[in-house]
């Protein structure tokens, strides 16, 4: 691809590894990408291990899938550039990163999980405690993020279970809680139930956090608009708000923010670690995400789930697993960063 109007090129200002793809074809590597066993003429269809359907039908917005390079897999953010298809690849840089936030997250869950128990045990005025309250789940769901951030897709633990019925609970909670909020939030879920092998947990966290981003984005009196429809083998999930969408230069870096240099900017963004854990879902799941805006405004994210069955052809039992919520309500910790103080006060 040539320079143009004497600008850059995109890759050559990228620190980590991409390349460009025409009709499906790698035409130039950046320098960081020379060392990946990548060259000219590869048909990018052969590399994509989770993602591949999504790809073919890709034709805007930033899709996040997974390359499978050598022995190995990595991510892959890809949007359209000038008739070009511009992967940028996850890197180890990226990969250390999250895995220092990982560790951190794990020094602080014990003092954390010591405070709030001393919080609950408090008395006063009562507007002040349920601040603090709030304060305490924000705290928690950012340790929570940062702690599964660094958490492999291969580190998915799955089980059988009927995933229309998990959506819907969610969806059930969320939208009694956005009410407070003043946003209205309408799911319309599978007509059939469709058991699967799933990460429960995993879901549930990155479900809630695409309703967390919506909220945050969606005005008072707005709308969000959630689906979950089968689509072959494949169960496609989509959730869309009315505000005003992703601000076009974030957009391509929307899935790896956590490596930004510190700035001002859009506080409603964070830290980017919500859509590491939603990517990271997707990848568990066979699947792959896709943020794009639709022709009549706000922004939508879909993710795609394989249909799993258990190979073995035996049920299982129920996983047994730390609360990664320390035995609080999931739901309040995932929204804490866009609900009313009010709905910590300790009587709800």
């Amino acid at each position: 691809m040539e320079e143009k109007n004497g600008s850059p090129d995109l890759l050559d200002m990228m620190v980590q590894p991409g390349f460009y793809a025409e009709n499906h074809t790698i035409v130039r590597l950046n320098a960081a990408a020379e060392g990946l066993l990548l060259s000219p003429g590869m048909d990018v269809h052969t590399l994509i291990a989770s993602g591949l359907a999504e790809y073919q039908s890709f034709d805007s917005g930033c899709l996040y899938l997974r390359l499978r390079l050598s022995q190995s897999t990595v991510g892959a953010s890809v949007i359209k550039k000038d008739g070009m298809d511009v992967f940028l690849l996850d890197t180890q840089e990226s990969d250390s990163a999250l895995r220092a936030l990982s560790l951190a997250a794990r020094e602080l869950r014990e003092p954390l999980a010591s405070i709030m128990v001393s919080a609950g045990g408090l008395n006063g005025e009562e507007g002040q405690l349920a601040l603090l309250n709030r304060s305490l789940h924000q705290m928690l769901r950012l340790i929570g993020n940062m702690s599964d951030a660094g958490r492999s897709p291969a580190a998915s633990r799955q089980e059988t279970i009927d995933i229309g019925a998990l959506f819907s609970e969610i969806f059930e909670k969320a939208a009694a809680l956005a009410e407070h909020a003043g946003v209205t939030i309408r799911y319309h879920g599978l007509e059939k139930q469709v058991l699967c092998m799933a990460d429960r947990e995993q879901l549930e966290r990155a479900i809630l956090n695409l309703i967390s981003n919506a909220l945050k984005f969606a005005p008072a009196g707005g709308m969000i608009e959630a689906n979950l429809t089968p689509s072959g083998k494949m169960l496609r999930f989509s959730i869309l708000d009315n505000g005003p969408g992703f601000a076009q230069n974030l957009l391509g870096s929307v899935f790896n923010r956590y490596l930004r240099q510190p700035c001002i900017e859009e506080g409603r963004y964070g830290l980017g670690l919500g859509m590491v854990l939603v990517r990271n879902a997707a990848a568990s799941h066979g699947g792959a995400v896709l943020i794009d805006q639709p022709a009549g405004g706000g922004a939508r994210v879909t993710m795609t789930i394989a249909i799993r069955q258990n190979p073995s052809g035996t049920l299982r039992s129920p996983v047994l697993r730390v609360d990664y919520a320390g035995e609080q309500d999931h739901t309040l910790v995932e929204l804490s960063d866009c609900l009313s103080a009010d709905l910590y006060k300790k009587d709800n």
